[in-house]
């Protein structure tokens, strides 16, 4: 049976994670309606892979033991000042549930429930490999400054963006 304290924890990083699906995929409508059709398109997989964490936050719950509750989902922001404004305040979403995973692991190590540390594990490698990919990004979009041609190229290679493979704990 899952710890209560474990449980009310990670529906609240359920919770989170479907809001972070929620603004990627606000992002993504933001950047299409730029004619940024290669970093919608990163951002509809970002929104997608979001929802597949929540996915597994909610089987781990249930398999557990426990019983995944669905909050009410705030409205995310829809406007931008820029492309570099919008993968910033995603970096800024991604160190905040980074801090989220980590407060997880560290509640997981309090109550000595090593399985759910076990389960969290992916989700610490994961938010390693988020944070860099949008500092990645940043930086480009920083040495590109206002260059509509460096813009143009950076949507182009952001379109290219496939899907990760879904892992065995996805499904």
């Amino acid at each position: 049976m899952i710890n209560e304290k474990i449980e009310k924890a990670l529906n609240a990083q359920l919770n989170k994670e479907f809001f972070s699906s929620y603004l990627y995929l606000s992002m993504s409508s933001y950047f299409e309606s730029k004619n940024l059709t290669g970093m919608s398109a990163w951002m509809k997989i970002q929104a997608n892979e979001e929802h597949l964490h929540a996915m597994k936050f909610y089987a781990y719950i249930i398999q557990k033991g426990g019983r995944a509750i669905l909050g009410a989902i705030e409205a995310p922001a829809n406007n931008w000042k820029s492309a570099l404004d919008a993968f910033e305040e995603t970096y800024t979403h991604e160190k905040f549930i980074t801090a989220s995973i980590d407060g997880l692991v560290n509640l997981s190590l309090e109550v000595k429930d090593h399985a759910t540390n076990n389960f969290l594990q992916w989700f610490v490698t994961e938010q390693v490999e988020e944070e860099a990919n949008v500092t990645k990004i940043i930086d480009d979009l920083k040495m590109i400054g206002e260059n509509s041609y460096g813009i143009f190229m950076l949507d182009r290679e952001l379109g290219t963006r496939q899907p990760a493979p879904p892992t065995p704990a996805a499904a």
